[in-house]
């Protein structure tokens, strides 16, 4: 089974530049999107699902063309759950989580702190109130997959200029420290689970300066699994030739 994370930044503006030829070549089980910027009556629904998928969507009510996430599935779930239960993050929609058989797979938008002081002390409020909410979740889903945009580079082998970076929003030290401690608490990083110290593997580039030419990035979305799942994960990887967005698929395989 094959599960991406993305983040189109726009999903209207990724059909446009081939997203959906893209997705039929690539043939995912599980696609898990972030940043759609859009209501599902503004995109062309008929044509995702004649590719195979169900599709469904949490949309920002704070702020219309905001966020959003959403989940392209060509597996029924058993259900499926919009936002985290606190209105001031389901507002900007985050979450969506789909509930199958023997596991869950979520799509999550994590907030960015580049606005500013507020909007990082946002972050930071978000951070810890999503691992609450994952610590109690993963209390009745033992089989969980995050997929999503962390807005977070963990290692200084994930971003391209970790030395420059140390005192900016998404490698802050105390952010890093908070990936570290989510991935203590029973989770894997499933790309360096398979790439363990392998450098200049990207997610994410800046539009200014040619970065993605020069490969100038950082590697913020992940896939992450419950420990519990180990056994079952078979490969993992990165879609840097994707050119749909500022952000690449990010590609796990399970049994």
């Amino acid at each position: 089974m094959k599960i991406i994370s993305y983040n189109v930044n726009g999903i209207r503006a990724a059909i446009r530049k081939g997203f959906l030829d893209w997705l039929g070549k690539e043939n995912p089980d599980i696609v898990c999107l972030q940043e759609t910027k859009a209501s599902p009556s503004q995109v062309p629904i008929a044509d995702i699902e004649s590719l195979g998928y169900q599709t469904y969507w949490e949309e920002a009510t704070s702020k219309k063309g905001y966020s959003g996430v959403a989940i392209f599935t060509k597996l029924t779930p058993l259900e499926v759950t919009n936002g985290m239960g606190v209105s001031i993050y389901d507002q900007e929609g985050r979450v969506l989580r789909a509930d199958y058989e023997d596991f869950s797979v979520m799509s999550v938008y994590m907030p960015s702190g580049t606005m500013g002081d507020i909007r990082q002390a946002f972050k930071m409020q978000w951070l810890s109130d999503f691992r609450s909410y994952i610590d109690e979740l993963k209390q009745e889903k033992t089989h969980l997959i995050i997929s999503g945009d962390y807005n977070i580079c963990h290692r200084s082998i994930d971003i391209h200029d970790p030395v420059r970076n140390k005192n900016t929003t998404g490698f802050l030290p105390e952010e890093r420290a908070w990936v570290s401690e989510f991935i203590d608490s029973g989770f894997i990083d499933t790309f360096r689970f398979f790439h363990v110290d392998q450098p200049n593997h990207y997610s994410w580039w800046s539009y200014r300066a040619g970065a993605r030419a020069k490969n100038l990035g950082w590697r913020i979305d992940y896939n992450m699994a419950s420990v519990s799942l180990q056994d079952r994960l078979v490969g993992a990887s990165l879609l840097p030739e994707a050119h749909h967005s500022d952000h690449c698929p990010v590609v796990l395989e399970i049994r």
